[in-house]
Parts: structure tokens; C-alpha cells; sequence
């Protein structure tokens, strides 16, 4: 029996915290749209998509609307394009481009994931081709997003591939220069991409997933901040230690997570398609409470990147996960703790008042979900500085068999220190400084492939 206490709690997590379910993904495999040539493919891609997800916004709406629970981003991940589009060239892909645009646009879906590759082994030509593409493909479109699995633990690094997407990610920033380098902000390169998430702008729709599956992702930074605030503002007993507060992270998560399940199942339902996962990630926004940089500070550290922050962070993405799990029949996509820099206010202050520093950040993310996400760099930093520092990011993944990915934006003619602002969810943030830039070109330049580590003797 649910207790009226846990009514009310809930009632507050939604008026007072912030808490909704962050994103409903429908996941499309397009591979039965390849038809041979560009202009047919391209229709049918544009077809299956508008068929597929006419009415996911609507029920999105109204079943949100039916909990009081908002739904704030509905969101599409289709097949890696390089698989639909393989044949095709620079000029196709970028027409591929413009109809997954379209499709998305008129669903009515606010960001479409998909225009990726897996060169974490090998570039094959269509994989090339794509990534030839990016620049024209990331300006010439609103709500694409294009993101590419370049190692794993099992094939490790491909610098040759690094190297080549450092290039064109340059590109894209200086495509849309107008718009201070937004088009990087699109792009995202992995280790261990899972095939399962909803997040953007790396959700894609991989294999073995069926042909349409509803994937969520649950968020809470400010459900999680409150309940430890009022557990700390209890009188009368003994002050917490640490584990008593991971516990009150445990049940803050294990609340948030049995809502989005609920609104994930009966969105499927109602789309008659298969639920498929619950994301269990702490994904903040540029809004005010709504922080993971703040759950830190709340935990106890005065500076976010002072000493225990690291500590801090590993607990609460072991919390989440731990209160998340037991709420949700099946776990997937990144599943932790996300510190996306201009996504997240506390985590912006931070790095402004040079509190927080990218090398900081980096060993952050050897415990969290995801990696150097949204970090805004200085618009002169070279393409070897850009492969060497998503190498180091994607070592940590490939070591710790987890996911980790680099999505770093060069702000064309913008220096560090100076701010950037692309608005809404993505934030702002002033942009960061890269220690010893123009000084790994060697390493860069002999290319191939790192090796992946061996999976015995792990120390």
C-alpha cells in the first residue's frame, strides 16, 4: 500500500525539485529503407520515421499531462546512418542528413540521433564518407545529432579515426561559426557506446534492439539535492556520516526511477511498441536546483574540483544506480552521474571561477556516466590536441570496461576564460583552458591503433 506521506512526497518531488522524466527515446531500425540510391533511400527514411513516431509527442503529452508528470524531451535515435547510407557519397549523406531533419521536424520531436558511424576497428568507406559529411551535414541541420563509437575494450583506440573526426569536428565549429562552433555541441565520439541510450547526442538505435523500442531516461539532480537537504536539516539525532547519506540518495533514486518507468510503460503501451529501458542517469539542466555540481557542494565539498570531489561523485553514481536498479525491470544506456559542464550551473560557476579544471574534470569522469561532455574550448586549439585529449577521455573507458565520451566544443575566434552561451538545455559556460596545448602532435601523427588492455591481471 502506498502511504500518504509518500504521496505527498511525490507531490513535492514534482512542484518543488524539478523532477520529470527527462527523455522518452523511441529507438527506429531503418535498414530496411536502403534502397540503392540516395534519393529513394532518403524518402523512405523520411517516411518510416513520420509513420513510426506520428503520435509519440501527443502520447508523450497527454500521459504526462494524465500524472502531472512532465515529459520534457521527446526525442528519436534511429540505425547509424553510415549502415543506411553505405554507398552513398559526401553529397547523399548529406541529403540523408536533411531527411532525417525533416522527419523530425515534422513528428514534432525536439532532437533526432543517428548520423554515426562505429570506427572503433576500422573506418570502412561509408564510415569515411560520413564522417566527410559531418560539417556540411551538423550546419545544414537543426536537430541532428551525430556521435561515433571510436574504441572498446575490446579492439581499444583507433587514433587514425581520432585524428580524422578531431579534423572535421573542427570543420563543423567553423561551419557554424555564426553560432560560436553549436554544430560541435551536436557531435560526440565514445568508448563503449552503448546501443541502448536515450540520452543525446549519442543515442542510436544498435543492433539487437527490435524494429521500434521506447527507451527512458530518468533524471532528479534536484529530488536527490532536496532529500539530502532535509535529511540534513533533521534535528534531534546524530549527525549522518557518508553512508547515511548514500542511503538517502538510494531512495531519492529508487522514487525518481519507478516514475519514469511507470510513464515509459504507458507511453509504450499507447504506442503499441516494446519498452525497452530505463536509463538511470543524473542528468542536470542550466536551471537553478537542477544540479549535480549542487549535490556535491550539498555532500560537502565548498568548491566543486577541490580534493573529495572525485569520492563524492563515485558514491552518488553508485547510490543512484543502487536505489535506481531495484526500481526498474531492465537498466541501461550510460546509467550514473552526468557532468556535462555547460549543462550544469554549479558545474559552470565552477570551471569560471577556475575551481574546476579539465584535468579535474577528466579524473571526475573515471567514475560517472559519460566523460568530457559540453566543455567548450578555445577556438585555436589544433586537431592533435583535439585526438590526443578524446584518447586520454577514451582510455578511461576502454580500461574500466564502462562508457566514456568526449563531446568538446572549439569556440571559433573565442579565447579561454571568455563565455559562450547556446541557450535553453545546453547551457553555458565560460570556456575552458587545455594545459599544454600543440605539445602531443607526435603522438597524434604516428596514428594506428592503441591496443586494447588485457583483461587478466587487472591491477
Amino acid at each position: 500500500m502506498i502511504r500518504s506521506d509518500q504521496i505527498l512526497d511525490t507531490v513535492e518531488m514534482i512542484q518543488k525539485e524539478n523532477l520529470d522524466v527527462r527523455t522518452v527515446t523511441m529507438g527506429i531500425d531503418l535498414r530496411d529503407c536502403r534502397t540503392g540510391d540516395a534519393e529513394s533511400t532518403c524518402a523512405a527514411v523520411e517516411a518510416k520515421i513520420r509513420a513510426s513516431a506520428k503520435d509519440l509527442v501527443r502520447n508523450c503529452d497527454e500521459i504526462g499531462s494524465r500524472y502531472a508528470v512532465p515529459v520534457v524531451n521527446k526525442r528519436i535515435a534511429v540505425t547509424p546512418a553510415a549502415e543506411i547510407g553505405a554507398g552513398m557519397d559526401v553529397a547523399g549523406f548529406v541529403r540523408l542528413a536533411a531527411a532525417l531533419d525533416r522527419a523530425a521536424e515534422g513528428v514534432g520531436v525536439d532532437i533526432l540521433g543517428g548520423f554515426s558511424a562505429d570506427v572503433c576497428s576500422g573506418v570502412s568507406p561509408a564510415a569515411r564518407t560520413l564522417i566527410d559529411a559531418l560539417p556540411r551535414a551538423m550546419a545544414g541541420t537543426g536537430r541532428v545529432c551525430a556521435s561515433f563509437n571510436a574504441a572498446d575494450s575490446r579492439h581499444g583506440i583507433n587514433m587514425d579515426a581520432l585524428n580524422l573526426l578531431a579534423e572535421r569536428i573542427l570543420g563543423v565549429a567553423a561551419a557554424t561559426a555564426e553560432r560560436d562552433g553549436f554544430g560541435a555541441a551536436k557531435c560526440v565520439v565514445f568508448a563503449n557506446q552503448p546501443g541502448d541510450n536515450p540520452f543525446m547526442a549519442g543515442a542510436i538505435h544498435g543492433a539487437g534492439q527490435p524494429e521500434k523500442v521506447l527507451h527512458v531516461g530518468v533524471s532528479g539532480p534536484g529530488v536527490v539535492a532536496r532529500a539530502l537537504e532535509r535529511r540534513l536539516g533533521e534535528t534531534g539525532g546524530a549527525r549522518p556520516r557518508l553512508d547515511d547519506l548514500a542511503e538517502e540518495i538510494k531512495q531519492a533514486a529508487f522514487r525518481v526511477t519507478r516514475c519514469g518507468e511507470l510513464i515509459g510503460r504507458e507511453v509504450a503501451a499507447a504506442l503499441d511498441v516494446p519498452f525497452g529501458v530505463v536509463d538511470l542517469s543524473l542528468a542536470p539542466t542550466p536551471a537553478v536546483g537542477d544540479s549535480v555540481g549542487d549535490i556535491l557542494r550539498i555532500l560537502g565539498v565548498d568548491a566543486i574540483g577541490a580534493p573529495g570531489t572525485t569520492a563524492l561523485l563515485a558514491m552518488l553514481t553508485d547510490a543512484v544506480k543502487k536505489g535506481g536498479a531495484f526500481a526498474s525491470h531492465a537498466v541501461g544506456g550510460l546509467s550514473g552521474a552526468f557532468v556535462p559542464v555547460m549543462e550544469d550551473a554549479e558545474l559552470a560557476a565552477a570551471a569560471e571561477a577556475g575551481h574546476l579544471s579539465l584535468e579535474k574534470l577528466e579524473a571526475m569522469t573515471s567514475v560517472c556516466s559519460v566523460g568530457l561532455d559540453m566543455v567548450p574550448v578555445p577556438g585555436d586549439t589544433d586537431a592533435a590536441t583535439i585526438a590526443a585529449l578524446t584518447a586520454d577521455e577514451l582510455a578511461i573507458g576502454v580500461v574500466n570496461h564502462k562508457t566514456t565520451g568526449v563531446r568538446i566544443i572549439p569556440v571559433p575566434g573565442r579565447e579561454a576564460g571568455e563565455r559562450v552561451s547556446f541557450g535553453g538545455l545546453f547551457g553555458a559556460s565560460a570556456i575552458m583552458t587545455i594545459r599544454e596545448p600543440r605539445r602531443s602532435g607526435r603522438m597524434a601523427a604516428f596514428g594506428g591503433r592503441i591496443p586494447a588492455p588485457i583483461h587478466s591481471l587487472r591491477n
